[in-house]
């Protein structure tokens, strides 16, 4: 699913100067404006700030003759405000003193069970127990609202949040487990979710448990979140799209409120952090102890399609768990092609039926586009259609209007082996491109050709789980291409999970379901986890808790073997530019042995090193700063490496770690692995870390040369080095731009 944002644009300017407006620059358009503090100045209190800001834009008024129309007023995200105004005025406003930035909003998208049990989390046992469920902790949704009273808020068993809660509800139906539901969004003028896709993600992170869940009975079993204890506060800011504007003040208002953990489903293209609204919020947040977790994208598989690339900014991609609802497609040459669909009729004749593809008809006809089949005999038949153009369910009724039997839906390219349930209204069947490829040859192998479909209802097990999808967005970081991303994966593909109102007609409960895919849904997952993370270790800092995340993060699948991606039917290995650090193991997670720890302070000369100027690092940290001290990108203390070597090159970068687990204990390297031509040695006495408390840290420097010699074909290569104790493993991952 497919959510849209904005971003935040900035100039700056000391003169005041009069333009003639044009008829284009009297069109209103919400602009952000950012401002520097005033020195000398206390503008702590809320009401004295707005007064402020309002000062501001009345002052700009009188400049430009107009009338500005305040949209939000930001007191954290930000020292600024969100107004509509004309471009002419936009132009006066920026060269007024003070003033950092004025730019149009950016448009954002949305990037849209079993999962528990496939993590690894069971109830009354383990991480779970030690965590308290998530006890306490209150999660912060961006998104597009909620469903009060679905039985996945439900509060039994609740407590009251803490005295640190500041939140409310602007609507009725909030209880101990949805302490806050506020709306940010210009388009609504409701908080309550009229889309599906925040009452979704919700129950994700932190949904109680509701029994006998299921989609036209499919999927049955306890749906429950992450941290079902948790509580949940909801900021809607999406409907037709996510304005940058009411992103930022959702998550001002987050923050105000006093939420532990902040999951947005949502992002837009690579930008500089300093205009993009969400690393703006996010970096704020950190500084204040929030943990931020945010979906990579959906436009995989292509490469550096990454949103959310800030790394302050836990951002995750997503993989397949070990369910399917399945069908198998029976051909007349007896080959099987395994596909999936939500809709498993009980009553469908299994008989093999003529099977028909109209691509040499009509493009349309190959989509199965509305009325493209209303001429083309297709009685009694099973229709292969493309994937794309349409929705599956569209393309089914398109079928069987045209009095068409059954159906197929064939992958497109793109979307590789990562298969998509939507509902159907006749028996289909949707397969991979491979698959579709296959069948097709059978098509044009014979001149009778036939099929079947075979419906096998829910399977659970499949070892070949965790597989990236094929949509799942990818690096290199274009923003930063010296931090990795995405940082981890989670479920994200077919994933049941809470909805407002129930697809299926034959419900007789109000405990509406839905399964459906994207890193939207991968991104709550995390957000769950992390609560239950700060539940368990208080102390832990967003950094601390994101290592933990990824050094003891899986490299492969239930079988033992390497995570593969779905992009192609060659399942090749994923590479760290698809999967980061890997898979998420929460209880692994708990107990990491080491963390790589940032303070707020040390993205400075990060930030620096990037080249960005001392005003548009202030427009991330709503502070002066002086680059008078720059790191290159991979010294930051990131629990990853990306390097670039050129022939010849010798790069050395330190790590500090943080002991967090047992008092007196040693780690060695436990391995070091490399592309060829490249060598990583540890150095020295760095080669050994002894530690004699927990909290107490080491530092160790790690240098990487490339062999002058060895030509290397590929643009990346990549690599991981492991610490090992008697206890623990703590992983990082390498990855090399070869230049």
């Amino acid at each position: 699913m497919l959510p849209i944002i904005s971003y935040v644009l900035l100039l700056t300017c000391t003169t005041i100067f009069n333009v003639s407006p044009t008829m284009a620059d009297n069109e209103l358009k919400t602009y952000i404006v950012q401002l520097t503090s005033p020195q000398g100045q206390d503008f702590s209190q809320p009401q004295d700030r707005e007064e402020w800001y309002k000062s501001l834009l009345s002052e700009s008024a009188s400049i430009s003759n107009e009338k500005p129309i305040m949209v939000h007023m930001y007191h954290h995200v930000m020292i600024g405000f969100a107004a509509k105004m004309s471009a002419h005025h936009a132009k006066v406003m920026k060269n007024m003193k003070g003033v950092l930035s004025v730019r149009p909003e950016r448009v954002y998208q949305l990037h849209t069970t079993r999962s528990p049990q496939f993590l690894g989390l069971h109830q009354n046992s383990g991480f779970w127990t030690d965590s308290n469920y998530g006890k306490g902790m209150i999660i912060g949704i961006i998104d597009t609202g909620i469903t009060p009273g679905h039985p996945s808020f439900n509060d039994e068993g609740i407590p009251p949040p803490s005295s640190k809660w500041k939140g409310k509800c602007e609507v009725a139906g909030c209880n101990n487990k949805l302490i806050g539901l506020r709306n940010f969004d210009p388009f609504s003028k409701t908080p309550v979710d009229e889309h599906g896709h925040g009452t979704h993600t919700s129950s994700t992170a932190a949904g109680s448990h509701v029994h006998n869940a299921n989609v036209f009975g499919n999927a049955n079993g306890t749906a429950i979140g992450m941290a079902p204890l948790a509580h949940v506060a909801m900021y809607k800011v999406c409907s037709f799209g996510c304005s940058g504007s009411a992103i930022a003040a959702g998550m001002d208002a987050a923050i105000e409120d006093g939420v532990d953990v902040l999951s947005l489903s949502l992002g837009g293209a690579s930008a500089p952090f300093y205009i993009d609204i969400i690393a703006i919020g996010a970096f704020v947040a950190m500084q204040k102890g929030i943990f931020v977790s945010c979906s990579a994208g959906n436009s995989g598989p292509r490469s550096s399609s990454l949103s959310n690339e800030a790394p302050w900014i836990l951002t995750v991609g997503a993989n397949t768990i070990d369910r399917r609802i399945r069908t198998t497609v029976y051909l007349g040459n007896k080959k099987l092609f395994d596909g999936e669909a939500i809709n498993q009729p009980k009553d469908f004749d299994h008989k093999l039926r003529p099977l028909v593809y109209h691509a040499k008809d009509s493009i349309s006809a190959a989509y199965c586009l509305n009325g493209s089949l209303d001429h083309i005999d297709v009685k009694g038949k099973v229709v292969l259609c493309d994937q794309g153009a349409s929705t599956a369910l569209d393309k089914s009724k398109v079928v069987k209007a045209a009095g068409g039997a059954a159906m197929i839906i064939a992958n497109h390219r793109i979307f590789g082996e990562t298969t998509i349930i939507e509902p159907n209204v006749i028996p289909a069947s949707i397969v991979g491109y491979a698959e579709g490829v296959e069948i097709k040859k059978y098509l044009n192998s014979t001149t009778s050709p036939v099929a079947t479909i075979l419906f096998r209802g829910t399977v659970v097990g499949i070892d070949t789980a965790p597989e990236v999808a094929s949509f799942s967005s990818r690096g290199p970081n274009l923003e930063s291409p010296g931090i990795l991303k995405p940082d981890i994966i989670g479920p994200g593909v077919n994933i049941l999970a809470s909805w407002p109102i129930s697809i299926d007609n034959n419900t007789k409960t109000k405990a509406a379901f839905d399964i459906i895919s994207g890193t939207s849904m991968s991104c709550p997952h995390l957000a769950g986890i992390a609560a239950l993370l700060k539940s368990e270790h208080p102390d832990w800092s967003p950094a601390a808790i994101k290592s933990a995340m990824m050094t003891t993060a899986s490299q492969v699948n239930l079988k033992g073997h390497a995570i593969v991606d779905q992009k192609d039917a060659r399942f090749l290995h994923a590479d760290v530019f698809t999967i980061g650090a890997g898979h998420i193991n929460p209880s692994k997670s708990n107990d990491p042995g080491l963390v790589f720890d940032i303070q707020p302070s040390d993205y400075i000369p990060y930030l620096c090193g990037l080249g960005y100027t001392p005003i548009q690092i202030e427009l991330i940290t709503k502070k002066k700063v002086s680059c008078s001290k720059t790191i290159p990108e991979a010294q930051l203390n990131y629990p990853s490496f990306v390097v670039s070597l050129k022939k010849g090159d010798t790069k050395t970068y330190s790590r500090t770690v943080t002991n967090v687990g047992m008092a007196n204990s040693t780690y060695t390297i436990g391995e070091i692995s490399v592309p060829h031509g490249v060598k990583a040695e540890v150095g020295g006495s760095s080669q050994e870390l002894m530690f004699t408390a927990v909290h107490h840290k080491l530092t160790y420097n790690i240098t990487f040369t490339r062999d002058s010699t060895v030509e290397v074909k590929a643009q990346y290569g990549q690599g991981h080095m492991t610490w090992v104790s008697a206890k623990y493993s703590v992983r990082t991952p390498f990855a090399f731009k070869f230049e």
